[in-house]
């Protein structure tokens, strides 16, 4: 089974996709997608869409993850966080795929084995966990922990 998880962010997206096979779950390819700065969040969030239409075409996952949205103090950033999430959440029915999502708790706790982690340490485990020559970038890094985080969260008939 092939996972895509995404980390839908204002500013990045990061996406991490990982093989969970019957020997365990391996590195396929992770990024950051980068929208100009001074783009208009329409036009940003069409450079997403785009972008994570060709990464599902490239790679031909069976499921896309994203990371449940949570609260916090600017409530701008959360509501453009939200049409990223959309975006990404639009990419799986219009590929046929099925979305699942767990929290920032959820995927900590299946990374790192701790729910309050830090973010470095997530970043040192996801390097760990798929044995990479070096760490990820933070949001790529997130993503793929949302992708190791569904891998050992499926069932074993799942693989």
């Amino acid at each position: 089974m092939i996972i895509l998880g995404i980390d839908p962010g204002t500013r990045v997206t990061g996406y991490g996709i990982v093989k969970k096979t019957s020997e365990g779950v391996s590195h396929i390819d992770h990024g950051e997608l980068r929208p100009p700065r001074n783009s208009p969040l329409p036009a940003a969030l069409k450079e997403v869409f785009e972008s994570l239409m060709e990464i599902v075409e490239l790679h031909s996952p069976d499921a896309i993850v994203i990371e449940n949205i949570f609260y916090g103090k600017n409530v701008k950033s959360l509501i453009k966080q939200g049409h990223l999430r959309g975006v990404a959440m639009l990419a799986a029915p219009l590929n046929g795929l099925p979305v699942y999502e767990y929290s920032p708790l959820e995927i900590k706790q299946a990374v790192v084995g701790y729910g309050r982690a830090e973010k470095h340490q997530v970043q040192q485990m996801v390097t760990v966990l798929l044995r990479l020559p070096s760490p990820p970038p933070p949001d790529a890094s997130d993503a793929l922990a949302m992708a190791i985080c569904h891998a050992h969260s499926m069932r074993k008939e799942q693989a």
